[in-house]
């Protein structure tokens, strides 16, 4: 186990890495960081944009060094964008700099939760579905790989709050918070 006192959530697209991450951050007194919206800050444009302009490679070397500087921190709740697990860099800094909870959803959860998105440029696709399936057979090994801490997905009716308290409850059971 990683005896880190930084929290890194990864899992895929929709499976709620920033609405529980906010509360998770309030819970266990961490500043929360949200790897998407620090890209947006710094460079002062959506992730649609950067799509746009450079191609998924230029925003993936973006996410790279945006993660190598979050990381960095001490005692910070980070979550990541769904594909940052798709570098090997970023996996292994992931799994020496903080401990990893990986918050899994199903495709049919994610297809409801993102219903009305239209900010995520990869789910700009006319076949959702497909989509989020191929993402998830290029991803779950990668989050599997690196993750200290396995939350199941929750019901299609379970709210924020109690999605919440779930993983409290379960990484309070698992997460040793002593500085590496």
């Amino acid at each position: 186990m990683n005896p880190s006192c930084n929290l890194f959530l990864i899992g895929p697209t929709g499976a709620g890495k920033t609405s529980i991450g906010r509360q998770l951050s309030a819970r266990f007194g961490l500043p929360f960081l949200d790897l998407d919206q620090e890209i947006e800050r710094t460079t002062g444009v959506s992730i649609s944009t950067i799509f746009d302009i450079e191609g998924e490679a230029g925003f993936r070397q973006r996410e790279r060094m945006m993660l190598e500087e979050c990381s960095g921190h001490h005692g910070v709740l980070l979550a990541c964008g769904a594909g940052a697990v798709l570098d090997p860099a970023n996996r292994r800094t992931l799994a020496e700099r903080g401990y990893v909870v990986w918050l899994q959803a199903t495709v049919t959860l994610q297809l409801q939760r993102l219903a009305l998105d239209t900010s995520r440029p990869l789910l700009a696709d006319a076949d959702r579905h497909r989509k989020l399936e191929a993402m998830a057979a290029a991803r779950t090994s990668l989050y599997a790989e690196i993750a200290e801490l396995v939350i199941p997905p929750g019901t299609e009716n379970e709210g924020v709050a109690a999605a919440c308290e779930r993983c409290i409850a379960l990484i309070d059971r698992h997460w040793n918070r002593q500085a590496a």
